[in-house]
């Protein structure tokens, strides 16, 4: 089969296009032929090995792993021992090891059956990113109907799963994005939407109920001034490959120490991918009620374009790759 790997951090000049064999799927795995997959910040982040600390567990000098991908699309081949929720010809998607390949495994427990009305590509599109948005906003948020949320970062891939998720829970939302991107995010259900070009939401006289940031570029305490008294922050990740481990730390450390002496809370989301949040995101999909956004599609062969433009941070909506 084909596959993408990287034998050693760096740009994606280092990604190689190779022949390997076909993998096995072990207990609890299933074998997908990958039909598409899609690129997240993720990809990025263990291709370079930044921030720095994350080489703790992904190879302190090299990759452990030389397989890089995780959102998929595809059909089943074969099932490892104890799978029981899917079979040879159904079709799927979640996150698996290594989805930059013509074949992959994902964990049972990681994968979902794919919405019927949706292509390989939308439905590769969906799951990093539609996670980290419903357990952003409904998880750590706590949205309830009538309450004001703002998105930071709303045009991107996260952002236009949040500003959908938002709406879905019954929030009034106003969505931050550059000046091309305002009648975009206004058109998938932004209540409101600030250029941040021409208007510092941090220095406006709006307070909100729940500001999820995806981008990271505001001092907590400028944010902290628009958040009401009992708000409730959320953090996610934020900035491009050039952001140095230390303003991530500072970032959270900030959180951290400044929540116990305030009455709002600063929290953060790390997104677990699991099957009944990715049914949940299954659900809303068939049913119309939120829909991926895609901005450009690129062949296997293109990953490292594909992931040179989404390092850019100005892609619209999400990137995806089509595999077969």
């Amino acid at each position: 089969m084909q596959a993408i790997i990287y034998r050693r951090y760096g740009p994606p000049d280092v990604l190689e296009y190779k022949e390997l064999d076909r993998p096995v799927p072990a207990p609890g795995e299933v074998l997908i032929q990958v039909r598409a997959a899609s690129v997240n910040p993720y990809d990025w982040h263990f291709l370079r090995g930044t921030p720095s600390f994350i080489r703790l567990f992904t190879g302190l000098q090299r990759p452990k792993s030389p397989y890089l991908g995780a959102d998929v699309a595809g059909v089943a081949v074969a099932v490892g021992p104890g799978v029981t929720r899917f079979k040879p010809g159904d079709e799927v998607f979640g996150v698996c090891k290594g989805a930059f390949a013509e074949f992959a495994c994902g964990k049972e427990t990681e994968l979902a059956p794919k919405p019927e009305r949706l292509s390989f590509e939308q439905a590769a599109s969906v799951p990093i990113a539609g996670i980290t948005a419903l357990q952003g906003l409904r998880n750590c948020g706590r949205v309830q109907p009538g309450q004001r949320v703002l998105i930071v970062g709303a045009a991107g891939g996260v952002g236009t799963f949040a500003v959908q998720i938002g709406k879905w829970l019954g929030a009034h939302l106003t969505g931050v994005c550059s000046t091309r991107n305002v009648a975009f995010v206004r058109s998938i259900g932004a209540d409101c939407a600030i250029d941040y070009t021409l208007q510092d939401f941090t220095r406006s006289d709006d307070q909100y109920d729940i500001i999820f940031d995806l981008v990271g570029n505001h001092p907590l305490k400028a944010i902290r001034r628009v958040l009401s008294s009992k708000g409730t922050f959320v953090g996610c990740g934020g900035g491009g490959p050039d952001k140095r481990t230390s303003e991530l730390l500072s970032t959270m450390v900030g959180r951290l120490v400044t929540a116990p002496f305030t009455s709002q809370k600063l929290t953060g989301v790390f997104a677990k991918v699991n099957a009944a949040d990715l049914n949940v995101l299954g659900d809303l999909l068939q049913s119309g009620k939120i829909e991926p956004a895609l901005d450009r599609k690129y062949s296997l062969s293109g990953v490292a374009e594909a992931l040179r433009y989404v390092e850019s941070c100005h892609a619209r909506g999400k990137v995806t790759i089509t595999v077969s």
